[in-house]
């Protein structure tokens, strides 16, 4: 199984958005991820990065895509704020 360049681009798009705190750590002290939260980012990152290559393949109206497109990162970042901060104090919440 291949994977076409576009997911490719995709998957390394996402995951290279792990650098963004990574470089942060090394120069403040306000950042601090453990491994198991970049664990957890990327794997995030990379659903999202799914969702993103299964909506381009399989819906062909622009309108519907553009709807699901949105909806995807709402949910995605709807899922990072309550890991982050608990937004909806579930016991997923960060602190």
């Amino acid at each position: 199984m291949t994977l076409s360049k576009r997911f490719r681009t995709l998957l390394f798009s996402a995951l290279s958005l792990l650098l963004i705190p990574l470089t942060a750590m090394q120069f403040t002290n306000e950042v601090q991820w453990s491994l198991f939260d970049f664990v957890i980012m990327g794997a995030l990152l990379t659903l999202m990065a799914t969702g993103l290559e299964l909506i381009l393949r399989k819906i062909e109206h622009p309108q519907n895509r553009i709807v699901w497109i949105i909806a995807l990162f709402f949910v995605g970042a709807i899922i990072w704020a309550e890991l982050a901060v608990g937004i909806f104090n579930t016991p997923f919440a960060g602190t």
